[in-house]
Formats: structure tokens, sequence, C-alpha cells
């Protein structure tokens, strides 16, 4: 036994256990294993791949099982890495196993997979010969194979056809044992179309294969890197030749990074007056190496990218990192494309939209100090940047910042943390900055910088609302556009300028209701009416993905008077295409911008003047500038209004002057028209006057007069299962648990949720108002550890910190 080196090593695995897990150390493993190593692990019947928080000598009192594999010689997750995680597992309630697994970014090097394994009973059943006739044929076969070895669940369904029937049944039966396993990927294994081939120096003496000489060969005569892909076209074999090659060290393959297009890079400029004093207390803080944190509020088109810019000058100018969040995926490659003509190979792009080994060869850039700027979404606030001097949090008010799957951080708010201990300064932007953000501003925990004019003096767009009500009492028609928004549309097709249409609701028609009994189709697994699209011919749920075909009667009564009740995206291009036949019209939603490669396509068309109108839903309200948008019309504003959700005033007066924001960024004035059923809702007036700062006071007396946040730590417990019986009586159960309700916290609940079935669970939730984050957290923990206690399910208990829907 070696002497003073560690025997046992306790790790986090990605499991619902809000606790570590002790393993043996072989005696090859014990002097390379450190915290922030990943290893693989044995657990229950499969492999998991688990993060080591310490490594010690004292014998557990029980029986451990030993490590198997360590998967990294440095590891993955520093020091302070791993005190960020333990601080997002403590103020969110969530197991550590989980937050890691959330911040571990190479998942593209393991793969998981099913290994099927003969038992005695199988055994038993080929001996006897128990299985006969067709189906069973397979079954036989199928078990005859994996009696000579066991079988991963990829080969099997390689070679049977209908093999995931067949597998579920003979588990069932007991004839099949089933173990997880968890295998190291070859990175050389990417697909030849994003493998770039490198033959940095001249190829060593020794014996080569045919195809290897020839590729040597071709690449001595044409020096430089090429595309695998391009290499097969010219060398025979050239794909295996280079994998082979490069194992051997004897050429490099290195994954081809995915472009960015810069079609909407805008040039530098002069920073005016505001944007200048900003900067200058952004630079001062830069260069004091010290954590301070600014709030910079900004009206639409005032120029805050170009303050980022500067401030990550002044960052890598100090030799330090920066990172940039984005809050969508859809704003990323217009953003990166920005960073990308500034700072040229310094760049490293972090988000969903690339595939796993995009992600981790970025990933590898940024760890090594190559890429010192990163540009990201909301997991990029895990991004290892080196010396980490700058966070900017563009559009901090955005909801996709929040994670709705455990853990459920908020990564604004994990940016200050971070930045915090980093002693980096941090930079929120926004021109409709979130309630908790200003409220802290005002209370001095961050510097307000304000930009409160337009670039080049340019003026903001002019905001007219129009009443619905009053347009239908005069035209007595119910039609998606008014009198005036038609008029206004007519000239700027004339005049040759854009325009951008915004409704919040995607699809032709909101839902498919009987003339007759009034029944309207409703999801089979949610507690939602069916949403129509018309292109595909079918009624769809927008939660699970539900379909079904367009019903001829009413399935309740068998009536044949069917009719579509409500507008989304798809009917207002309908509606456009048939009011101006010539005008070129583009839609970009969820239904239309399927990849990045979608959306990039649709938003350069309408920047290069293809489109004359862009029709679609929020993806089209934040951080596009396009100069030749004059005209902005909003089709609906009510939608969300009446939503039973807190938040519900604030999105919709951020959406409605975040996509007002997008006219007259050019050498034209812009013009916005509002078209509402409720123009004295407030929400909606003060967007109209784009006028924060009286939105902010309002909307912050309401929240003092109900106590939600900021004067309040808030918290959503929720309850799920598929059997609507045992959601309630769990949701009973906490409420007894929390009665009488502890000191300064107030408890609504349990009740049902406001999408009582979703995902064909049932829902019951409890809202906890708490007067101090540290009376909240007692609750939580409390709640938690009841739940262990009785065993529920590792889904059924969801607790969601600073939640920022209710729904």
């Amino acid at each position: 036994m070696s002497e003073g080196l560690p025997a046992y090593c306790d790790l986090s695995l990605p499991v619902p256990l809000d606790r570590a897990f002790t393993y043996s150390l072989p005696e090859t493993l014990r002097h390379r294993v450190r915290p922030g190593c990943r290893m693989v692990v044995p657990f229950g019947t499969r492999k998991l791949t688990g993060v080591a928080l310490r490594c010690h000598n004292q014998k557990p009192e029980v029986a451990v099982r030993e490590a198997l594999r360590l998967m990294d010689a440095e590891p993955v997750f520093d020091e302070g890495m791993l005190a960020l995680a333990r601080w997002i597992a403590d103020y969110y309630c969530a197991p550590l196993g989980e937050v890691l697994r959330a911040m571990a970014p190479l998942t593209s090097e393991v793969r998981r997979d099913k290994v099927y394994s003969l038992t005695d009973k199988g055994r038993d059943a080929i001996r006897q010969l128990t299985l006969a006739t067709s189906e069973e044929d397979a079954a036989t076969q199928l078990l005859r194979l994996v009696e000579n070895r066991a079988s991963t669940a990829t080969y099997l369904k390689s070679k049977f056809p209908a093999a995931a029937a067949l597998l579920q049944r003979l588990l069932k039966q007991g004839f099949l044992a089933i173990e997880e396993v968890a295998v190291e990927r070859d990175p050389l294994r990417a697909s030849a179309a994003r493998l770039r081939v490198i033959l940095e120096r001249r190829p060593p003496e020794g014996k080569y294969k045919k195809a290897e000489r020839e590729l040597l060969a071709y690449l001595e005569l044409h020096p430089g890197t090429h595309n695998l892909l391009d290499l097969e076209a010219v060398v025979p074999q050239a794909g295996a030749a280079a994998r082979a090659l490069a194992r051997r060290e004897v050429l490099t393959l290195k994954v081809e990074l995915p472009t960015v297009s810069t079609a909407q890079v805008r040039p530098r400029h002069v920073l005016n007056a505001h944007q200048q004093a900003a900067f200058d207390q952004i630079q001062a803080a830069i260069r004091a190496g010290q954590y301070q944190a600014f709030l910079l509020e900004g009206v639409t088109g005032s120029g805050k990218t170009e303050v980022y810019l500067n401030a990550i000058e002044a960052t890598l100018a100090a030799g330090r990192g920066a990172l940039l969040l984005v809050p969508e995926i859809a704003l990323t490659p217009a953003v990166a494309g920005q960073f990308q003509h500034r700072f040229g190979d310094q760049v490293a792009i972090l988000h969903s939209a690339f595939s796993d080994t995009e992600r981790t060869a970025q990933w590898r850039r940024i760890r090594s100090g190559e890429a010192g700027v990163v540009v990201g979404t909301r997991s990029g606030v895990f991004a290892p940047v080196r010396d980490l001097g700058l966070i900017v949090v563009d559009e901090e008010h955005d909801g996709s910042y929040k994670q709705e799957e455990t853990p459920r951080y908020n990564s604004r708010d994990v940016a200050l943390v971070r930045g915090q201990a980093a002693g980096a300064c941090v930079l929120l932007g926004s021109a409709t900055p979130g309630l908790e953000s200003r409220y802290n501003a005002e209370r001095g925990k961050y510097t307000l910088l304000v930009l409160p004019e337009r670039i080049e003096q340019r003026p903001l767009p002019a905001v007219e609302i129009i009443d619905l009500r009053l347009e239908f009492l005069e035209t007595r028609q119910q039609a998606v556009f008014s009198r005036r928004l038609l008029e206004a549309l007519g000239a700027r097709l004339e005049s040759g300028e854009q325009t951008m249409l915004l409704l919040n609701r995607r699809g032709f028609s909101t839902s498919v209701a009987c003339r007759a009994c009034a029944e309207r189709a409703q999801c089979a697994n949610c507690s939602v009416t069916l949403t129509f699209h018309r292109r595909d011919r079918r009624l769809l749920c927008h939660y699970c993905n539900y379909a079904e075909a367009v019903p001829k009667r009413c399935p309740k009564c068998n009536s044949e008077h069917i009719y579509f009740v409500g507008t989304g995206s798809e009917k207002v291009e309908e509606e456009l295409h048939r009011a101006f036949p010539r005008a070129r019209i583009a839609r970009m939603d969820r239904d239309t911008v399927t990849t990045k490669r979608h959306y990039e396509t649709i938003l350069a068309g309408f920047c290069e003047g293809s489109f004359d109108i862009l029709v679609g839903t929020q993806m089209i309200a934040k951080g596009h500038d396009i100069p030749n948008v004059t005209l902005v019309g909003v089709v609906n504003a009510d939608i969300g209004l009446g939503l039973p959700d807190f938040r519900a005033a604030e999105r919709t007066f951020q959406l409605l002057t975040q996509v007002a924001g997008r006219a007259g960024r050019g050498g034209r004035p812009g013009q916005v028209l509002i078209q509402t059923i409720n123009p004295n809702h407030y929400a909606i007036r003060f967007a109209a006057a784009q006028d924060y700062e009286d939105f902010y006071r309002k909307e912050l007396e309401f929240r003092r007069m109900m106590r939600y946040p900021p004067f309040s730590a808030l918290a959503n417990v929720l309850v799920r299962s598929q059997s609507q019986a045992d959601a309630l009586r769990m949701g009973g159960e906490i409420g007894h648990l929390l009665t009488p309700p502890p000191e300064q916290v107030k408890i609504l609940g349990p009740a049902e949720a406001p999408m009582l079935r979703l995902l064909r669970e049932y829902r019951y939730q409890i809202l906890l108002k708490a007067a101090t984050r540290k009376a909240l957290r007692e609750v939580l923990v409390k709640i938690r550890d009841y739940a262990v206690d009785k065993k529920w399910g590792p889904t059924a208990l969801v607790i969601d910190v600073d939640p920022l829907s209710l729904m």
C-alpha cells in the first residue's frame, strides 16, 4: 500500500441526492486524483461520471466500492469553481452533483449506453426452447446473441429492427439484465467535415501504410490546413489514415470551429459624452482589479454595445479575461460577429446550438488561455476564463437567464457571485432593467450608469396606442390589423422602408372550438388547449408537442360546426399576404426557426433588404440593429397581461419597450403602433411613453404593498405526480408540515398550479414569502428533508428559488 497517499475519495454524483459518495481508490490512481477531477465510478447497476471533492484516508464504516477510471489529468474545476458550485447548491437548494453536471462542459467526451446480459432465467429459457414462432423467433435470436457476449443497446438496435420493444419485453420477463455504462469517446471520431488536418513538421522515419504515405505526400506538397472531408475527395482512405497518424502524433487533427456571421457588424464610433462618462467609471474599476457591480441603464439605441466593447478592450489591456452573456441563442451570432470583428481569434463562443464536439473545442480554447473573450448564453457563466476581470450581462432582465430545470439558477446572479470571488468587474446592461436590479442600484449595491439618449442624437421613435375597442365600434369588424396600421404598412412599402410586426404567439389560431357545445380541443397530456398550425394541418401542444389532426366533427356532441379562435403569427403572415400581395414577407418564430442556420438566413435576408416585412414572436424584439426599419407594429399588446403572475406587467412593459426600440435606428425617424384593448393599463402607457422611471415607481409600489420581490425572498415549491391523488396528498403533507407557519415566512397554498397538468403530471404549489434569506432557506431545507424521509420520487418535489414564472 502506498504510504501517505489517500486511499479514499468523496465524489459528487449527478443524482438527486444531496450528499457525497465515498469510493476507494486503486493504487494506480492514488497519486493522480485531485479535487475537481472527474472519475467514472459504479453506482448501482450504472456507471456514472462524478467529480472528486476530497481525497482522504478516513476509512468509512460501511463497505465501499472501488473507483473505475480517472478522466482528467488536470482538474476540470478549480477551487474557485467548486466554491461557486457549493454556493449555487446552497442558495438554490439543489444537489451539488446536479449543479456540477450543469457546470461540466465536456459532455461530448463521455458516451452513455446500456449493456444487456443474459440472466439465469434467460439461459434456462434458451435451453428449454420456451420461445417460438415469428416475433418469438426474433426474441430467441436476440437472447442467443446476448448469450455469447453482453451487448450494447446501440449494437442490438443495429441488428434487430424491433429491438426496443423486444428488449423492454425481455427485461420485464426477467430474461435480461441491464447495466448503464459510460464510455469515453475518441475525440478523433468527429465527422470529417468538422476536422482540420495540420502537418506541422516533417514526418519522422518509420513504417507507414500505403494510404498514410499518400496522405503525407499530399500534405507535404500542399502545406497549410485542410478540411478532412475535402482530403477524402482527393486522397483514397484519407479519413482513416489521418486519424491513425494523429494517434501516432505525426500530424494534428483539430475540430473546426464554427464561423460567425458579421453581416450586422457596426463600424467603430467615438463615444459620446454619456457613453464616455459610463466607460470612465467602468475602466477605473477594471484597473483597480477589485469587484464592483454596475447597472448600465440605457435607452434602446443608446450604444450600450460600444461601451461593452471598450470595457473588454480595457480588460484585455490589463492582462485579464472577459466574459459576455447574452440571453438567447438567437442573439449570439449577431453579438458574436460584432465581437469577433473587434477581437479576432481571441473570441470563443459557447451556446447550445453548437454540437458537443464544437462546445468542447471552444471550452479547451478558453481553458488554455487561447481565447480571452467569451460570448455565451446562460451556461456560459461557467466558462473557465483565465484571470477573469470582467463579466458583462447584456439584457440582464431577460427571463432566459433563469434555468427551468434543476439546478434552477439565474445566470445574472451567478455572474455577480463569481465576479465578487474573482475580484472582477460585473456590468449588467439593459434598456429595461429588472425591478430587483434597479432597486439594488438605488440601495447602493450596484453603481447606476445612465445613457439617456440615442447615439448621434437620433430621436426615439414616436409611439401611438391604437384602441381596438374603438376600432371595432367604428368598423364593426374583428380584424387583425387596424386601419391605421394598414395605412402605415402601405406607406412603408411605397417608400422602400422596412417593418417589423410583433405577435408573441405561435401558430395560426390559438384554439379550436365547437359552436354547438363550446368544447375545445385539449392536449392529452397538459391542461391547455391545442393550437392550430395551418401549414402542418394539425393541432399542437406547445408544451409537450402532442399533436392530432383537426377534427371534422366535435368529439363531444358530433356537431360539424367547428371554428377557429384567436390569432397567431402564422395567421398574421397570411393576412399580410392578402392585404399586400406584392410584399416580401418573412416570419421568425419557433416554427420557422428550428436551427441556428435558419435564424441567420432569415435575419441576414431582412438586413440585406430581401424582405419588406418581418413578422415574429419575442425573438425579433431584442438586439437587432437594422437601420432601414422605420415602422414597428405590435399586433396584440395584451398577450401576457392577464396571466396569474405578479411579473406579468413587468414582462409586458419590457417586451413592448424593447420591440419599440427596433424602429428608427438609422438616419430616418421611427414610428411604433401598439394595438391593444387595454390602452389605460400602466404597463402599456409607460411603454408607449418609453418611460422606465415612472413604470419602475408604479410597479415598485405594487410590489411593496403585496410583499413581492424585492421586498421579500420568494420560493415556489411544486409537488407533481402522474396520479392526481398522490400530488394532492404530497401537497397536503407539506401544508401540514408548515402549520403553523414559521416565523417571518408567509405561506400561500397548497393550491393547484395555474397549469394543473403538464407533461402528464398533476401539479400543486406552495408559494413562500420570507422576510430574510435565512428564514426561507430553513423552511426549504425542512421541506426537502421531509421528502427524503418519506422516500418521495426524485422528481416529485421541485424547489424554485427566486422564480421568474409562477405558471
